[in-house]
């Protein structure tokens, strides 16, 4: 017995010894992701995470405005390939938005029209926006502002440099890894942290900004921060009253927190709405920023967002993803795991998709071919439509 009790002593001061080396060496929210993986009793980030960390909650439009339903509502049925691709990736929403009224809808999973799921980086486009509307509201003068006038305590050698516009064009310069499998890194750092603003505060610009487009979720982290300092406003609080207030949001949302206390919005990832909703957003973008007959954002954001910026990103604006597929033109919000959002501004549609899992990317390409396969689907149903109509 004495001998149990000695190793079991040994054992505890190896394991103490242990966690203390991992925070003294900043690897310290292992710890709290562990904690995590054992309660949640998966390693991988979920669409309803919200439930189980603290949220700001972002109340419903004082006026919702209900969608209108297409005179074909539900009329055509998914394709056995669409039926396919939601069975095979866990799809739990899928919406086709046709002339500003819903043409098909479908929910999985018990979840149904208001029930609010992870945005993941869909969101990205959301904070982007928000830039330019507190540009129009003068709180930032422009897209060359420098962050530092915002958020003086930026390091690098480039942190003199780096403006708001290089965060939402993803040309910052940030020390960011973008890597949602590694542990070790960053990204899953910030997703556990209980302090988002003091793991910024560690990450410096350490290549010259405004040159060449590179993925990061930081640099939205860092934008979210930038805004909150300029407008003296939480994000949640400017996204609803920026957007999800003027555009009728039928339901309520939520936005992920660092901690209880005064906490922080994991702004690049983790707002929680739902698929109606999510496709307002992207309806205000295909209609060049009007909403019900009234500007919303300028015109000019609209066609600059949705312009690539850099040739080494030639399929990325500012929040958007852009591209080309059947010879139609699109761009999109994307986030983990198959959050979409996908304008096609030409044929007066938006795709709304959002679900457990997808595919990995393309060889040579930035996207997935369930990505594909859902806008390719849609028009195989829409197009079924038009032949069928007398």
């Amino acid at each position: 017995m004495k001998k149990f009790a000695s190793l079991l002593r040994v054992i505890v001061t190896v394991l103490v010894l242990f966690i203390a080396g991992l925070y003294v060496t900043g690897y310290g929210y292992l710890v709290e992701l562990g904690a995590k993986v054992v309660e949640l009793g998966r390693t991988t980030a979920g669409l309803e995470d919200y439930i189980h960390f603290e949220v700001r909650d972002i109340p419903k439009s004082d006026a919702p405005q209900p969608w209108a339903l297409h005179q074909n509502y539900n009329s055509v049925a998914a394709t056995e390939t669409l039926q396919k691709l939601h069975q095979d990736h866990g799809t739990i929403a899928f919406l086709i938005i046709k002339n500003d009224s819903i043409w098909h809808e479908q929910y999985f999973d018990g979840f149904d029209n208001t029930s609010k799921t992870n945005s993941f980086s869909m969101v990205k486009t959301i904070v982007a926006a928000s830039l330019a509307k507190a540009i129009e509201e003068g709180h930032v003068k422009s897209f060359d502002q420098k962050v530092k006038d915002f958020l003086p305590w930026l390091t690098g050698a480039y942190s003199d440099e780096v403006t708001v516009g290089n965060l939402a064009s993803m040309s910052s310069g940030l020390e960011w890894k973008e890597d949602y499998d590694n542990l070790l890194t960053i990204t899953p750092r910030t997703y556990i942290t209980r302090d988002i603003e003091g793991v910024m505060k560690t990450l410096p610009i350490i290549d010259a900004p405004g040159k060449r487009f590179v993925y990061q979720s930081g640099s939205t982290q860092l934008l979210s921060l930038a805004l909150t300092a300029a407008t003296g406003e939480s994000i949640s609080d400017l996204v609803r009253r920026y957007f999800w207030g003027p555009l009728g949001a039928h339901a309520d949302a939520n936005w992920r927190l660092d901690s209880a206390e005064n906490g922080v919005e994991k702004s690049y990832c983790c707002f929680n709405s739902n698929a109606r909703d999510y496709a307002r957003f992207a309806a205000l973008f295909k209609n060049n920023g009007v909403w019900n007959g009234s500007p919303l954002i300028s015109n000019e954001y609209v066609q600059m967002s949705t312009t690539s910026q850099f040739e080494n990103g030639d399929d990325y604006g500012y929040g958007w993803w852009l591209g080309t597929h059947m010879g139609k033109r699109y761009f999109s919000m994307r986030g983990h795991n198959g959050q979409y959002a996908i304008v096609f501004p030409d044929d007066d549609v938006v795709v709304v998709r959002l679900g457990h899992k997808q595919l990995p990317d393309l060889p040579g390409v930035s996207h997935s071919a369930d990505y594909l396969g859902y806008m390719e689907e849609a028009f195989v149903m829409l197009n079924d439509e038009n032949t069928s109509t007398p």
